[in-house]
């Protein structure tokens, strides 16, 4: 990450992009992926998901959740990336950006799939709004992005094995031949 053709478009990226926009706009943006505004939102979801009895699908996003710290903050110590504007290290990949797409991705899986083009919006939105202030480069948040779709990918392959399972165990409620 320290050299190589990536690392040179990042910072032709980042020295384009640093800047623009209003400030307190992309703060606000940027602002999106701290945990304690992703994090309500997912809870929210989970709660609503255990009022309709969803458990094992609120249960899968929790651990997703939670393994975003325990998979982000070893990566970054590993990669020791300095940030855009600092020579200070762990930058790759950025939890802001991952807590943001598992926050609110799980949310919309957990509420209503009719949920994910706002989850989506607001994924992005957390991820312009971390490079445009300088908080991270562009693969800090893409790098993100991966790390928790595979998290997220493997929520639903659990929350679908269950709901198969589910549903195979429930009798018809037609009776005699067909």
């Amino acid at each position: 990450m320290d050299h190589g053709p990536l690392r040179a478009l990042d910072e032709r990226v980042d020295r384009a992009v640093v800047g623009g926009g209003p400030a307190g706009l992309t703060e606000f943006l940027a602002d999106l992926g701290n945990p304690q505004v992703a994090l309500p939102v997912l809870a929210a979801a989970v709660g609503l998901a255990l009022y309709r009895r969803r458990r094992i699908p609120a249960a899968a996003l929790v651990v997703a959740m939670a393994l975003v710290p325990a998979l982000v903050a070893p990566l970054k110590a590993l990669t020791g990336r300095p940030g855009p504007l600092t020579p200070e290290t762990g930058y790759f990949p950025s939890g802001h950006a991952a807590t943001a797409m598992v926050a609110y991705a799980g949310a919309a899986l957990l509420v209503g799939r009719w949920l994910m083009p706002v989850a989506v919006l607001l994924t992005a939105a957390t991820g312009i709004g971390l490079v445009l202030r300088g908080y991270h480069w562009p693969l800090d948040v893409l790098g993100s992005w991966s790390l928790c779709g595979v998290l997220l990918a493997g929520a639903v392959l659990v929350s679908s094995r269950d709901t198969r399972r589910s549903c195979a165990g429930t009798p018809s409620r037609r009776t005699g031949p067909s």
